[in-house]
């Protein structure tokens, strides 16, 4: 009883994985390794009790130690692999991919909306893939990223306002991009029409996205995204209209017959 207390009060049940997972995601956002006293300084901690923190993560193999300092370990990876494999489309993504003769040869990524960003999960790099794209675990602004407006254009206009007006302006890589929710609904408007949505080198300068919606399998399960980047000099007209008809048909692959968007059909 003491313990449901101190909860509601707002006190930190267990300050010592809260400190652990902070540790975890300045590891993750510097990108680097990081030394004991950096970690210490930016956890307000003693270093004495952040090399506690820190001898605990590498038993677990979720950090390990180099020269230079602590960074990320390979459990972290694991994790991540073994979150993306609950799902089903995920596990079946690539097999899809592969047997679709416009997406085998392209860049295919599978996405997931987390806030204002979108998460990617999953990679598929096609026999003429080139090396571009959000790595695996990445972020991009949902705002600008094709795979984000693709889940952003099944919620209402109001849900899509409420969800991103803290993040005006939004930060696009093009000189022309777009700006505003306002802006960004109208995009949407049109992306509703025909079914799929466009990124004209707004999130990665140089790099077209196209992606549509995919419904969760089961319920409970994250709607997700898949889209594919190409570089600009071969995203002609024709060929963006060939990669987003073959992305309807990849999705409609790996939508769940007995799912509620195959009743409504």
């Amino acid at each position: 009883m003491a313990d449901d207390a101190d909860d509601r009060n707002g006190r930190d049940p267990a300050p010592a994985v809260s400190r652990s997972i902070r540790l975890l995601g300045l590891l993750a956002d510097a990108g680097r390794p990081m030394t004991l006293t950096e970690l210490a300084s930016a956890l307000s901690l003693a270093k004495s009790s952040t090399a506690n923190l820190c001898l605990a993560l590498e038993a677990g193999g979720l950090i390990e130690r180099v020269t230079t300092g602590f960074r990320l370990g390979l459990r972290i990876a694991e994790l991540g692999g073994a979150f993306a494999a609950q799902f089903t489309q995920v596990r079946e993504f690539y097999s899809v991919c592969e047997a679709s003769p416009v997406l085998s040869t392209e860049l295919v990524q599978v996405a997931l909306l987390d806030g204002a960003d979108v998460l990617y999960l999953a990679r598929y790099e096609g026999a003429r893939a080139e090396r571009l794209g959000a790595p695996l675990g990445s972020r991009l602004p949902a705002a600008l990223s094709a795979t984000g407006r693709a889940l952003l254009m099944t919620k209402p206009d109001a849900e899509v306002r409420a969800l991103l007006t803290d993040a005006e302006p939004f930060p696009a890589a093009a000189e022309n991009g777009t700006r505003t929710v306002t802006a960004l609904l109208e995009k949407l408007d049109v992306a509703r029409e025909r079914g799929w949505t466009l990124d004209d080198g707004e999130a990665l300068n140089g790099i077209i996205g196209v992606a549509v919606s995919l419904e969760g399998w089961a319920p409970g399960d994250p709607q997700l995204a898949l889209g594919v980047g190409m570089p600009a000099e071969r995203a002609d007209r024709a060929h963006v209209e060939r990669v987003a008809a073959a992305l309807q048909d990849a999705a409609a692959a790996l939508t769940n017959p007995l799912g509620a968007s195959s009743r409504r059909r």
